[in-house]
């Protein structure tokens, strides 16, 4: 049957199972937003307060659902707001689809009114990236993307459709997801055994080789990192830690893929690592990294990092075998389908004194309880005793992030959602609101630092209009603390352009939004806003005091050995 690029844009995400997307219409895109205005049954759109936010919200989306995400945005500046978002998504392997409309094939290349090359910019940041200029090529491209997008290692895609290919006609025939990849360009694309597509089989080989290494190993331990959130292994890569009875170490991205209540988890690992996790690392015999590709927050100095131990890497993606650590073995494939391999070829393990020594070292930061501020512990403890167990945590970057990743403990995959690769101020409310959108039974919390929140409280706007009773916590502490902590360690204290002495008054603000708040700076005052928050069914904002001078710790120097902890 004929129809329109836009109206075909839309049955192909329809086709891909979409019912919901985000995103802020614009000239060149508005063929697209005037056929969606025909399908508000089939398919919800969440408009925002800004494209960026659109960006995040489908990313957050995504990482809580394990769906792929969709984002529309329109040329020129709407599009280059989404470059933010394209860049998380991308350092941290999230899946989505972000759909974009340029000037007309006429007016390309002519400076014309909000005309960029967005293709070009996003080259870097994306696994693929289209410009669509052909209405016959629309259904396939569309097609083709998500597979990508949510193939192989996922991430980001980006398609490009020039105006004039929305208004235009084409044949489209519609295809059943099955059918994908055995018919048209995608069914090529797959012929051609894309790694973009298809999860590489494991070789039998190396899976059997490390199988040998584990039984000739007194000293194991596993790294747990963002793949095994990705692919959903948490159950398989539990089955395994029990039955070689290794600590775990659990990279910020890896939070989710093993239960931070388990009694064989070490807590944290890298820059900001626990004590049990960092010395555990620098005394095994055998490290085991599922899905981390080692970055410079977990293998500080890449020279001495597990010098003692045979280290392997299990990933996905080839391209990160060897990058940042030269391994001793490896095994290319998807976390989920190798863990599964080796657990049919090994027996139960005992390594109890290894445990022993490993966990005699500590694996929580202690705080002063006495003071006259709240401190990041207490927060996470009235949190972790008044939320339900599952509640899903989205937070922004700096201090903030990481005090949630070592204290709070997590279940499942997607239960925390942040930003680690590219470490985005302000992704934190966007990506919530797209946690509650796709989750809507959860209790969702956004957890940030008054200079984060600073970077997207404009999305309150959102999270009123949809009624998204989203609770914020603000770790007040009037500066930007992570670079404030740099300053006070490294560079003699020299506090330049890092104290937050203005405002907003965050709970007014939140009540300018039609939302609730409360600043609090004792526990008693905390549990009652939190209760409140909790059963008031609207949005609030918690606004916490804490210490200027509070830090993230343990903490080692960026290039240092992992157990130079510069604070403990």
């Amino acid at each position: 049957m004929q129809m329109t690029g836009a109206k075909i844009l839309v049955e192909c995400l329809l086709e891909q199972g979409v019912d919901t997307v985000f995103g802020y219409p614009g000239g060149t895109i508005l063929n697209v937003y005037n056929e969606l205005y025909n399908y508000t049954d089939r398919i919800r759109h969440i408009l925002t307060a800004h494209e960026q936010g659109a960006s995040h919200a489908a990313d957050g989306y995504a990482r809580s659902t394990g769906k792929v995400g969709v984002c529309l945005a329109t040329s020129g500046p709407g599009c280059t707001n989404l470059t933010t978002g394209i860049a998380t998504a991308h350092m941290d392997s999230s899946p989505v689809v972000f759909i974009t409309c340029n000037v007309t094939e006429q007016t390309l290349g002519k400076d014309s009114f909000q005309e960029v090359d967005i293709t070009g910019i996003t080259m870097p940041i994306t696994k693929c990236n289209y410009m669509v200029r052909d209405v016959n090529e629309l259904a396939d491209v569309v097609r083709e993307a998500f597979a990508i997008a949510r193939g192989g290692r996922p991430g980001p895609v980006l398609i490009d459709i020039v105006k004039n290919v929305t208004a235009e006609t084409a044949e489209y025939t519609p295809l059943p997801r099955e059918l994908h990849t055995t018919q048209g360009r995608l069914g090529a694309l797959v012929k051609r055994a894309s790694h973009d597509l298809k999860l590489p089989e494991p070789d039998l080989g190396d899976v059997d080789k490390l199988a040998d290494m584990i039984r000739h190993s007194e000293k194991p331990l596993l790294i747990c990192g963002g793949g095994v959130v990705r692919s959903r292994a948490h159950q398989e890569f539990l089955k395994l830690a029990e039955k070689i009875d290794a600590p775990v170490a659990i990279t910020v991205m890896g939070a989710g893929g093993f239960r931070g209540r388990n009694p064989l988890t070490t807590g944290m690992i890298g820059m900001h690592g626990t004590q049990a996790s960092n010395m555990a690392v620098d005394s095994c015999d055998l490290l085991i990294a599922v899905g981390c590709r080692f970055s410079d927050r977990v293998a500080l100095d890449p020279k001495t990092f597990a010098e003692q131990a045979k280290i392997v890497q299990i990933d996905i993606d080839r391209s990160e075998i060897n990058k940042n650590v030269q391994t001793d073995h490896h095994i290319i494939g998807d976390a989920k389908r190798v863990l599964q391999l080796l657990d049919e070829r090994l027996e139960q393990m005992d390594h109890t004194p290894w445990k022993d020594y490993v966990f005699s070292f500590k694996t929580e930061t202690e705080y002063d309880e006495g003071g006259h501020t709240l401190t990041p512990k207490q927060i996470s403890d009235v949190i972790a005793r008044l939320c339900p167990q599952d509640t899903m945590v989205a937070t922004d970057v700096g201090q903030h992030q990481m005090w949630v990743a070592q204290h709070f403990h997590y279940d499942y995959p997607g239960q925390l959602i942040t930003s680690g690769g590219f470490g985005t101020m302000g992704f934190g409310l966007g990506a919530a609101i797209g946690a509650k959108i796709g989750n809507p039974e959860k209790t969702v919390i956004h957890v940030t630092g008054d200079g984060s929140f600073r970077m997207n409280c404009n999305e309150l706007a959102t999270e009123q209009y949809y009624k998204l009773p989203i609770i914020t916590i603000i770790y007040d502490n009037r500066t930007l603390g992570m670079v404030r902590q740099w300053q006070t360690l490294l560079y003699d204290k020299h506090y330049s352009q890092t104290t937050l002495d203005r405002g907003p008054d965050f709970v007014k603000l939140a009540e300018a939004y039609g939302l609730s708040g409360r600043r609090v700076a004792s526990v008693a005052e905390l549990e009652t806003a939190v209760k409140e928050a909790l059963s008031c069914g609207h949005g609030y904002v918690i606004d916490c005091v804490i210490d200027m001078d509070e830090m993230v710790r343990p903490m080692v120097p960026g290039g240092e050995r992992i157990t130079r902890f510069l604070v403990d």
